[in-house]
Parts: structure tokens; C-alpha cells; sequence
């Protein structure tokens, strides 16, 4: 059921509010990028990332792999103490038909009851299969 979670950095000076719907599942993947920073993500459809407070602390990176077009992922951190808050993307397919986001759910002020309630989903995003796990997933 999707609720409204608030979420922070760890240093707490970006503060946000997201429509998670945890049952969803909570996304493993094995790209570069989420691997290395420990990213496991869920999904807010939209524009509906809300940050409460602390804009001026985000920062953005934006490497364009090469099954995205440029400009299209946009992942934002805080500034001051590195934590990943979140990545806006765009796909044209469902459930996604647009902007979206997917929340670091580490973020997330998620109960662990919440969290360890949520499926996990695999994707194989080193080899731009979001829709397949990979075949070794126990490292994730």
C-alpha cells in the first residue's frame, strides 16, 4: 500500500517526502552505480518528490550509460556528508510513463518491520536487464 515516507540524509540537512508503496518490492541492482554506493531503491512515480528542506545541500551526477538518453537520470546526493538520496529518471512504459523517481530506501524514516516486509527484486542492470535478475545475486 503506498504511504507517504518522510526521509533524510544521515547528516539531516536534506529532508523529503516520497509516495512509496513498499509492497512494490525493494530493488537490487547490479549496475555500477548502485553497487558501489550500496543503492537499493523503490519507486515514486512522477514528480512527487517532495524536499522539505535543505535544496541548496543537493548535488547532482549524471553519467549517462548508454541504454539512457542524455539527460535523462539525474542522481542527487547531499553535499555535505555524501549520502545518496535519490535518482530522477524517465521511461516511457509503465508503471513509470515518465518522470519518476527511485528512492534510496537506506533514506527512508521505514520501520525495519517495513522494510524487511518489502520483496526484494533483482535487476540486471550491468547488462541493461532491469526486468531479469542476474544470475548471482547473493553479492547484492
Amino acid at each position: 500500500m503506498e504511504r507517504i515516507y518522510t526521509g533524510s540524509c544521515h547528516c539531516g540537512s536534506i529532508h523529503f517526502t516520497a509516495p512509496i508503496d513498499l509492497d512494490e518490492g525493494i530493488r537490487k541492482c547490479n549496475c555500477t552505480y548502485c553497487f558501489k554506493t550500496g543503492y537499493r531503491k523503490a519507486f515514486a512515480y512522477g514528480d512527487s518528490v517532495a524536499v522539505t528542506q535543505g535544496e541548496e545541500h543537493i548535488g547532482h551526477y549524471a553519467a549517462e550509460p548508454s541504454s539512457w538518453p542524455a539527460g535523462h537520470i539525474d542522481h542527487m546526493f547531499c553535499t555535505s556528508c555524501g549520502t545518496q538520496l535519490f535518482s530522477r529518471g524517465y521511461l516511457e512504459f509503465a508503471p513509470f510513463n515518465g518522470w519518476f523517481h527511485a528512492v534510496n530506501v537506506s533514506t527512508l524514516d521505514a520501520t525495519p518491520e517495513e522494510l524487511d516486509a518489502a520483496p526484494i527484486i533483482y535487476e540486471d542492470g550491468l547488462h541493461d536487464r532491469q526486468d531479469q535478475a542476474p544470475a548471482l545475486v547473493g553479492y547484492l
